[in-house]
């Protein structure tokens, strides 16, 4: 319900800025803010998502719980999503994911009000083929095809 609510009122909420942002300055001005705000929120999200790699790499490489630099990496690149599409918005919205102060304020309220239900850290491993079931039948085949039986007679046009 809520993603409905969000694919509905973001929308609307950016049309009714462009049209006051483009009544207030022009369409010329709200066109080159659009392109601006792209331009450098492309720039700050490729030096940001450098460091949020270093960090998640030194987290590794100590062995510390990666968590906290995968969730700065993820929201660097929701704010390289929203710094994309045009918007007043989306803009604000990307560029408060852009700072680490917001991005910790909301990591910690991801960290409260997300329960984690299950966790895999890969691919289950398979049981193996044990001798003892009595239930597995080791076999060969080789399958046989009956002759096929001709379904009309000849006519006087083929050669039998």
């Amino acid at each position: 319900m809520w993603l409905l609510l969000a694919f509905i009122a973001i929308p609307m909420i950016e049309i009714a800025l462009f049209i006051q942002v483009g009544g207030a300055i022009g369409l010329g001005w709200t066109l080159l803010i659009v392109l601006a705000t792209a331009i450098l929120g492309t720039w700050l999200v490729r030096a940001q998502g450098a460091l949020a790699l270093n960090n998640l790499r030194s987290s590794f490489s100590e062995l510390r719980d990666p968590t906290e630099p995968l969730a700065d990496a993820a929201m660097i690149l929701v704010a390289g999503a929203l710094l994309l599409t045009p918007g007043f918005f989306t803009d604000a919205v990307g560029f408060a994911l852009l700072t680490p102060a917001f991005r910790r304020i909301a990591y910690n309220w991801l960290r409260r009000n997300v329960k984690m239900r299950a966790f895999s850290t890969g691919p289950q491993p398979r049981r193996r083929h044990t001798p003892d079931h009595e239930d597995v039948i080791d076999a060969s085949y080789h399958e046989v095809d009956p002759p096929k039986q001709p379904t009309h007679n000849g006519s006087g046009w083929t050669r039998h």
